[in-house]
């Protein structure tokens, strides 16, 4: 197996843990903030897709799809367009609020399908590419796809046990 096919492999199993995260929540658990403080489901969800994508935009050098396809226009959030969520306080994550579920992986599938199709057509010479000087040593296009991964996965699973949180509070 190639390096690109793993990553390939590793970016079709966000869908499932992105929909597993958000399956069977309303709009308010989507905001809820499990024990009263941790992020909420929707900011996590809305977290990884802005970083996924404004990443990767720079990676490949083409437009958010965010900014592109109309996303922050229609989210309207009482946030700067270009933010993906990275360092933010407790207001502005409460600013990121969702209508549904549906919303959130709108964005997601959007950003996905985009991603599969990157990653499908490189080949194993385009990963050695610099895409961030900005770093010592630079970074590469496969650290910075293994980032984007990395990222992801451990805020799907943060979700993912927040509505584990929000269901068992429910029931109780």
């Amino acid at each position: 197996m190639t390096s690109v096919e793993v990553l390939s492999e590793a970016f079709s199993r966000l869908p499932g843990l992105v929909r597993g995260a958000v399956r069977g929540l309303d709009a308010d658990q989507l905001s809820l903030r499990p024990g009263g403080s941790a992020n909420p489901v929707a900011w996590l969800v809305w977290h990884l897709t802005r970083v996924a994508d404004s990443h990767l935009a720079e990676a490949f050098g083409h437009e958010q799809v965010w900014l592109a396809d109309g996303f922050a226009d229609r989210w309207d959030l009482a946030l700067d367009r270009e933010d993906t969520g990275y360092g933010h306080s407790r207001d502005q994550v409460d600013a990121v609020r969702v209508a549904s579920a549906q919303q959130l992986l709108d964005y997601f599938d959007a950003v996905h399908r985009i991603s599969r199709t990157l990653v499908a057509d490189l080949d194993e010479e385009d990963l050695h590419r610099v895409v961030d000087e900005r770093w010592d040593p630079p970074v590469t296009l496969l650290v910075r796809l293994v980032s984007v991964l990395d990222d992801a996965v451990q805020h799907a699973g943060q979700a993912a046990y927040a509505r584990g949180i929000i269901l068992a509070d429910r029931r109780r």
